[in-house]
């Protein structure tokens, strides 16, 4: 990496966006990382080169407000990691509306309101990475139709990230959507004991792929769509 780049995490405290901080930070790079309460930040090992904001991102005004102090903070935002979401089992008839409603407010709002100001940040500087993340369920509807709401909801994002696309068509802007099978994090594993764990995607693993997509190595990719399964 040439010169130091300013990313922004999401989700920051999970099981995977722990990782991916980590990851981050020991390449070099300023993360400016958000978790879901004052509490959470506690759960982050502290660093210089990291600011942590409690933030409820399904609160499109609070979201808002602070990619605005990011960016008034750090003058240019050059990748956000879209990796704060939550998931539900459900077939049709089992999934209400206010399933549904419930998993578009974690995985497609929480995403949504942060990734708009910053496309528009992005687009104004002609450099920028917005990384989502998708799920297979919602590439596969074997897969997905015992998890409906989650799903659908996940299944936005990839439409989103075309009208981003094709919107900086020209630019050095792209929207990525990272589509992992199972991630071998101790919530899964307490799920799915008796899985094949070495089938599943290391949080390491994932993380490298993330941070090759904001690497200027990747600066030819154009509209991808990542698929990260490993053997699950």
């Amino acid at each position: 990496m040439d010169a130091q780049k300013t990313v922004i995490i999401t989700g920051a405290a999970g099981g995977l966006g722990s990782t991916v901080t980590k990851t981050f930070l020991e390449k070099g790079y300023k993360v400016i990382a958000t978790v879901a309460s004052e509490k959470s930040k506690n759960s982050l090992e502290a660093h210089n080169n990291l600011d942590i904001y409690a933030v409820d991102l399904g609160d499109e005004k609070q979201a808002e407000d602070f990619v605005t102090s990011a960016i008034a903070k750090y003058g240019k935002i050059d990748a956000v990691l879209l990796l704060a979401g939550g998931f539900a089992m459900g077939g049709v008839t089992a999934t209400k509306g206010d399933d549904i409603k419930k998993q578009l407010s974690i995985n497609f709002e929480t995403a949504y309101y942060v990734a708009r100001p910053l496309f528009e940040h992005m687009l104004e500087n002609n450099n920028g990475r917005i990384i989502f993340i998708g799920a297979r369920p919602a590439l596969k509807s074997a897969q997905g139709k015992n998890l409906v709401a989650y799903s659908l909801s996940k299944s936005l994002l990839f439409k989103l990230a075309e009208f981003m696309n094709e919107t900086a068509k020209g630019k050095n802007v792209t929207a990525t959507v990272v589509v992992p099978s199972t991630i071998d994090t101790p919530v899964n594993r307490q799920a799915m004991p008796d899985a094949n764990f070495n089938d599943w995607v290391q949080p390491s693993a994932l993380a490298n792929i993330l941070e090759f997509v904001v690497n200027d190595k990747s600066a030819s990719l154009r509209e991808p769509v990542l698929k990260v399964y490993n053997n699950a």
